[in-house]
C-alpha cells in the first residue's frame, strides 16, 4: 500500500552523487488558465536524448519497458558517478540530477495540453508511471541496509526527488481553468500514486487535499481520475487506522465517508464505477459497494457481479440475507449481461468456494475447476437457504436453472440412486426437482432421455412420495397433540420435501397405466387428509388434474374425485348431529351454528338448538374447528376451480359444488368463510356468463360495504370477470346505469389513498381492462394520468410501476387510445395545475413542463407501434414504403388546448402551459383539411384576443401558425380543385390578417415584438425560455 516518507535528507546510495552542473532556470508563476512553459534556454545533448525516449514511448505501449530502461540509464549517468564510466570517452557536457529532473518535467508540461481523445497522452502517462516505479525499485536496491536502519524510514533517492519535483509542478495545475489541463494533471497524479509504494509526507497531504477538491469538479473525466487516486489513499489510511485506532486526524473514516457519499450520489456512472472497483474492501465500505447492485447503470451492476464479488473472496463471509438479495437482484436484472454475469458467479465461483478449490481471490480464476461434487452442490444450496429461497417464485429455482445450463459436467456426473431417495434432505430433493425441470422443460431430446434415466418411474416415485407424506402427516399430528413443555418437531423441511416431490410428479409421463393408477389413488387419499397444508393441497390438485387427462371426460372425473375428497374431509370431522342431516344441508346448518356460537355474540348459547348451553367452552372449540374444516373444504374447491376450463352448466359436479358449498359459504356470517366463498363464486362466474351477470351486483356490493381486504378481492374478481366476459360492459345493449356503476367502483378504488392495497388493486385491474379495450372511458383515463403525477402516490410502488408501464403502452399501441388521450389532455393539465396550487407549500409536485412534454409525446402519432393502413404501401418490388404520418391526433390535441386557452375562466399560468404545448405539435400535410382549417381558425382567434402575453407563448403560437400554413399549402398542391382554390383564396386573406396581427407593440417597459407577413425574418425572442 502507499506509504509516506520523511522529508529528511538521507544518503541513500552507496555510490557518490554528481554535483549539478546547471541550476534550475527561474520559472514564471503558472497561470490557472494554461500551462506556462518556463524559459528553456538553448537545446542540449541531454534534452535531445530524453526527448528521443519520450518520442519512442508515445508511439506504442509495447516498447515502454525498453524506453524506461533507456531513461533509467540517462538518470544514472546524471545522478551517479560510476568508476567504469570514467575510463570511457568523455562527453562534451556533463549534466547533474537537477538537469535531468528539469528536462523530464519539461516533457511532463508538454503532456498537460493533450486532449483526452488523443491516445498519445494516455501512453505517456503509463510510461511515466512505469519509469518511476522501476527507478524507485532500483534506487531502493542500491540503498544499503545500514543507512535504512539509521534513518528508520525509507531513504531519499534520486527517484523520490524526481517524483517530488514532478508533483510540485502538477499540484498547482489541479485547479486550472482549462478542463484538459485539470484532467491530465489529475490523471498523472493518480497514476503516480498507484505506481509508487510511498510518497514524501510533505506532498502526501497536498495530494489528498488537491484530489478532494477535484472530486467536486464539474467535469466527470476529472472526477474519475480524482477518485482513482483517492481510492488508493483511502486504502492506505484504512490500514493505518487499523494499526492505530487512537489517531487524532480523520484518517480513513473522513476520506472514506466522502468517497462513499460520492459513490451514492455522483451523477456520472463512470465515477461510481471507478469508486466501485477502487475502494478498499472493508466492513465499512462493503454494504455501500454491494448496494450498487441496484444502480441505474447496467455497466456498474455488471462490474459488481463480474469483478467485485469474485475478488471479494469466499462468498460465505456474506450474510445469508445479502446472498439471497444479490442472487435475486442479479438473476432478475433487466440487462442480459448482468444476468449472465450473475449466473456465472453462482455456477463457477460460489460452487468452487464450496468445493474448496478456489485459491486466488481474483476475477473468475482460470485455474482448473474441481470435479463435480454432490456435497459441494448441497452445501451451496444450504448457503442460500433453499427452503425459503425456493418457495413459490423464489430465486433458487432460477439460479439452479442457470446452473444446469452452464455446467454440463454436473449434469453428466449427477446420479439419483436408491440411497439418495431414502435419505432426502431439502437440498438434495431440490437438486432432483431442478434437474428434472431443466431436462423436461427444454427442447433437447437428449436431456429428456437423461431425465428419464435418472429420475424414477411413476410407480417408484409414488411409493417414495407416499412415504414422505406419511412422515409429514405424523409430524403435524404429533405437534398438534403435543402438551406444553415438549419440543416441536420441524415440519417445515418435511413439507418442503413433499412439495418438491409433487413438482417432480407434475412433469412425469403417465402413459404407464399401472403407475398412473397408483399415483391416482395416492393423490385421492392424500387430498382427503384434514391436516394437509394448503400449499401441498394446491400441488396435489394440480398433479391430480394432470393424471386425469386433459380431455372433457378427464375433467369430469377430476371434479368428481375432488368433490368426493371434500365430502370426506367434511364428514370425518362434522358433529354427530350434523352428520345425521342430509349432506346438502349439513354445510348450511353448520354455518347456522357458527353464526350463533361465535364468541362475538352477546348470547351465551353453544349451539343452534340450545342443548349444550352450559358447555360454552366446548361449543366454542367446536365452532372454531368447524370454521377450520369449512375453510379447508373451500380451499380444495378453489384449487379445483383454478384448474377447470369447461362450461359450468355442462358439469354436474360443479353445479352440485356451487349449490351445496359455495352459495352457503357466501351467505355465512363468518368473515373468513364468506371471503373465501366469494373467491370461489368469482371462479365459478368465469365458467358461466349467466352466473356472472347474476352476481355482478353482489361483487359491487362487497366493494361498497366491505373492508380493505374484501374490497381488493372484489376488484380482482371484477377484473377477471370483465376480462373473460367483456360484453358485460362493452356491448351496445348494456344498461348505461349499470356500466356507470362499474366505472364508479374503479373510480372509488383509485381514490382510496388511505388503503394502498385497494388503490393498487384498482389501478392494476383498470390498466388491464383498458389495455384490452374492455373499458374505454375518458374520465377514468384522466384519473389514471392524474394519479400518475400525484405526489401522494410516490410511496405506493405498485401503483407507480403499473402506471409507468401502462400509460406509454396504452397510448402507443392503438390510434383510438392516443385520440382519447388527446381529448383528455386539456383537462389533465387543468387538474394538475389545481393540484400544484393546493400542494404548493406542502410538498413537491411534478412540474407543468414535464406534464406537458409527456402528454405531447403520448399523443404523437409517430410513436404508434402499429400504424394505420393508410400510412404504409408496397411498391412494385414488394418493398414496404411508409408514407407521411397522419397528424390528426395532434390536431385534435391542439384543438382542445386552444379551446381551453380561449375560455375566459382559464388562469394565466394554465394558459401559458397550454400555449407552450402548441409549439411542439407535429403537423403534416397528410392530415384532414377540415381539422387543419379548424385549428388555423382557432389560432387566428387566439391572436385576435391576444391570449399570448409573453414571448414564449407568442413564439409557440406563431410556430404552429407557420406549420398549419405550410401543411395547407402542400395539401392544396396534392389535392387541387376549384372549391379548394376558392377556399385557399379565403385562407390567404385570413393569413394576411393573422400576419398583420403579429405586429404587437407593448408599452410600459415591456418588449416590442414585430412580425411582418407570414415569414419569420429574424430570430424569435425568448424561444428557449422555460415554462
Amino acid at each position: 500500500m502507499l506509504g509516506t516518507t520523511s522529508a529528511r535528507p538521507s544518503s541513500a546510495s552507496a555510490l557518490p552523487h554528481k554535483a549539478s552542473s546547471q541550476k534550475l532556470k527561474s520559472r514564471r508563476t503558472t497561470t490557472a488558465s494554461a500551462v506556462d512553459i518556463p524559459d528553456e534556454g538553448p537545446s542540449t545533448f541531454l534534452r535531445t536524448r530524453i526527448c528521443e525516449v519520450f518520442s519512442e514511448a508515445q508511439k506504442s505501449t509495447a516498447g515502454h519497458r525498453k524506453s524506461a530502461t533507456s531513461l533509467r540509464k540517462i538518470q544514472e549517468e546524471c545522478c551517479y558517478v560510476f568508476p567504469h564510466v570514467r575510463g570511457q570517452k568523455k562527453q562534451e557536457e556533463e549534466f547533474g540530477e537537477d538537469d535531468f529532473n528539469v528536462e523530464v518535467a519539461r516533457c511532463v508540461l508538454r503532456l498537460m495540453g493533450v486532449k483526452k481523445s488523443e491516445g498519445v497522452g494516455d501512453r505517456l502517462v503509463k510510461f511515466l508511471g512505469l519509469f518511476l516505479r522501476r527507478a524507485a525499485d532500483k534506487d531502493a536496491a542500491l540503498a544499503t541496509e545500514t543507512e535504512a536502519d539509521e534513518t528508520q524510514t525509507l531513504p531519499e533517492t534520486p527517484s523520490t526527488r524526481l517524483t517530488s519535483h514532478i508533483l510540485s509542478i502538477l499540484l498547482p495545475l489541479l485547479g486550472s481553468k482549462e478542463k484538459v489541463i485539470r484532467y491530465r494533471a489529475t490523471q498523472l497524479v493518480a497514476h503516480i500514486i498507484h505506481s509508487l509504494d510511498s510518497v514524501d509526507d510533505e506532498y502526501y497531504q497536498l495530494i489528498r487535499i488537491g484530489l478532494l477538491k477535484r472530486v467536486r469538479d464539474k467535469e466527470p473525466i476529472v472526477r474519475v481520475q480524482a477518485v482513482l487516486g483517492l481510492g488508493r489513499l483511502a486504502g492506505n489510511e484504512a490500514e493505518e487506522d487499523q494499526d492505530s485506532a487512537d489517531s487524532d486526524d480523520e484518517g480513513a473514516s473522513g476520506l472514506l465517508r466522502k468517497l462513499l457519499e460520492v459513490l451514492q450520489n455522483d451523477p456520472s456512472a463512470d465515477v461510481r464505477r471507478s469508486l466501485l472497483l477502487n475502494l478498499p474492501l472493508t466492513p465499512t465500505t462493503l454494504p455501500f459497494l454491494l448496494e450498487r447492485a441496484r444502480d441505474i447503470d447496467p455497466a456498474i451492476r455488471r462490474a459488481l457481479y463480474s469483478r467485485l464479488l469474485p475478488a471479494l473472496g469466499d462468498f460465505r463471509h456474506l450474510s445469508l440475507s445479502m446472498r439471497e438479495k444479490l442472487l435475486r437482484w442479479g438473476l432478475r436484472d433487466r440487462d442480459e449481461n448482468v444476468r449472465r454475469a450473475t449466473g456465472r458467479l453462482f455456477r463457477e465461483r460460489w460452487i468452487e468456494d464450496c468445493a474448496g478449490s478456489c485459491k486466488v481471490a481474483d476475477s473468475m480464476s482460470r485455474e482448473k475447476a474441481a470435479s463435480p461434487s454432490m456435497d459441494s452442490l448441497l452445501e451451496l444450496l444450504e448457503r442460500i437457504d433453499v427452503v425459503n429461497s425456493a418457495a413459490g417464485n423464489g430465486v433458487a429455482t432460477e439460479a439452479m436453472k442457470d446452473f444446469w445450463s452452464g455446467r454440463p459436467d454436473y449434469r453428466d456426473a449427477i446420479s439419483f440412486d436408491d440411497t439418495f431417495w431414502d435419505r432426502l434432505t431439502p437440498e438434495s430433493v431440490f437438486v432432483a426437482r431442478s434437474f428434472n425441470d431443466f431436462c423436461k422443460e427444454g427442447e433437447d431430446n437428449r436431456l429428456e432421455s437423461m431425465a428419464e434415466e435418472k429420475v424414477p418411474e411413476v410407480t417408484r416415485l409414488a411409493f417414495i412420495l407416499q412415504r414422505y407424506i406419511n412422515d409429514l402427516i405424523n409430524c403435524i399430528r404429533y405437534n398438534n397433540a403435543m402438551s406444553e413443555g415438549e419440543e416441536e418437531e420441524n415440519s417445515a423441511e418435511r413439507e418442503f420435501i413433499v412439495e418438491q416431490l409433487l413438482h417432480i410428479t407434475k412433469l412425469l409421463d403417465y402413459t404407464d397405466e399401472i403407475g398412473r393408477r397408483k399415483m391416482f389413488s395416492l393423490l385421492r387419499e392424500t387430498l382427503a387428509i384434514e391436516e394437509l397444508p394448503e400449499e401441498i393441497t394446491k400441488l396435489v390438485v394440480e398433479v391430480l388434474r394432470g393424471v386425469c387427462g386433459s380431455e372433457a371426460a378427464g375433467e369430469r372425473e377430476f371434479c368428481g374425485v375432488v368433490l368426493e375428497a371434500i365430502a370426506e374431509v367434511h364428514d370425518n370431522v362434522a358433529p354427530e348431529e350434523t352428520m345425521a342431516d342430509n349432506e346438502d344441508e349439513s354445510f348450511h346448518s353448520a354455518h347456522s351454528e357458527l353464526s350463533d356460537s361465535t364468541p362475538t355474540k352477546s348470547k351465551s348459547v353453544g349451539s343452534s338448538n340450545g342443548e349444550h348451553g352450559a358447555n360454552s367452552e366446548i361449543d366454542e372449540a367446536k365452532a372454531i374447528r368447524e370454521i377450520v374444516i369449512n375453510m379447508k373444504c373451500l380451499h380444495i374447491a378453489q384449487c379445483m376451480l383454478e384448474n377447470v376450463e369447461g362450461d359450468l352448466q355442462q358439469n354436474i359436479h360443479l353445479v352440485t359444488m356451487l349449490n351445496n358449498l359455495v352459495v352457503p359459504a357466501v351467505r355465512s356470517h363468518e368473515a373468513p368463510i364468506r371471503e373465501r366463498g366469494l373467491s370461489c363464486l368469482g371462479l365459478c362466474c368465469l365458467l358461466d356468463q349467466a352466473l356472472a351477470v347474476e352476481n355482478l351486483s353482489l361483487f359491487l356490493h362487497c366493494f361498497t360495504k366491505g373492508h380493505d381486504s374484501l374490497q381488493a378481492s372484489a376488484l380482482h374478481i371484477l377484473c377477471d370477470i370483465l376480462t373473460t366476459h367483456p360484453h358485460l360492459v362493452k356491448a351496445e345493449t348494456v344498461d348505461p346505469a349499470f356500466q356507470k356503476s362499474v366505472y364508479k367502483i374503479f373510480s372509488k378504488g383509485l381514490k382510496a389513498a388511505h388503503a394502498p392495497e385497494v388503490q393498487s388493486a384498482a389501478t392494476t385491474a383498470l390498466c388491464k381492462l383498458m389495455l384490452t379495450s374492455v373499458v374505454s372511458d375518458e374520465d377514468l383515463l384522466k384519473q389514471l394520468v392524474t394519479l400518475f403525477f400525484d405526489p401522494a402516490t410516490k410511496e405506493n410502488a405498485t401503483v407507480t410501476q403499473a402506471l409507468s408501464y401502462f400509460l406509454p403502452v396504452f397510448c402507443h399501441s392503438k390510434r383510438e387510445n392516443m385520440e382519447m388521450m388527446a381529448m383528455a389532455a386539456a383537462g389533465i393539465v387543468h387538474t394538475q395545475m389545481n393540484l400544484a396550487d393546493e400542494m404548493d407549500e406542502e410538498g413537491e409536485v411534478v412540474g407543468a413542463s414535464v406534464v406537458a412534454n409527456m402528454l405531447v409525446d403520448w399523443t404523437d402519432a409517430r410513436n404508434l407501434v402499429v400504424q394505420g393502413a393508410a400510412t404504409a404501401s408496397w411498391n412494385e418490388a414488394g418493398e414496404k414504403e411508409v408514407k407521411t404520418m397522419n397528424g390528426d391526433i395532434h390536431l385534435s390535441l391542439a384543438n382542445s388546448l386552444l379551446e381551453r386557452a380561449l375560455t375566459h375562466g382559464c388562469p394565466k399560468d394554465e394558459r401559458k402551459v397550454l400555449l407552450t404545448m402548441l409549439g411542439k405539435i407535429h403537423v403534416t400535410s397528410n392530415s384532414t383539411r377540415e381539422k387543419l382549417r379548424a385549428v388555423n381558425d382557432l389560432v387566428g382567434e387566439a391572436v385576435d384576443e391576444k391570449v399570448a402575453t409573453d414571448a414564449t407563448t407568442r413564439n409557440a403560437l406563431y410556430k404552429l401558425h407557420l406549420a398549419l400554413t405550410k401543411a395547407l399549402g402542400e395539401a392544396d398542391t396534392v389535392l387541387p380543385s376549384v372549391e379548394d382554390h376558392d377556399a385557399d383564396q379565403t385562407l390567404a386573406g385570413k393569413e394576411n390578417e393573422v400576419g398583420a396581427a403579429w405586429e404587437v407593440n407593448v408599452t410600459e417597459g415591456k418588449a416590442i415584438t414585430q412580425r411582418q407577413g407570414t415569414l419569420l425574418e429574424e430570430p424569435l425572442d425568448g424561444e428557449g425560455e422555460d415554462v
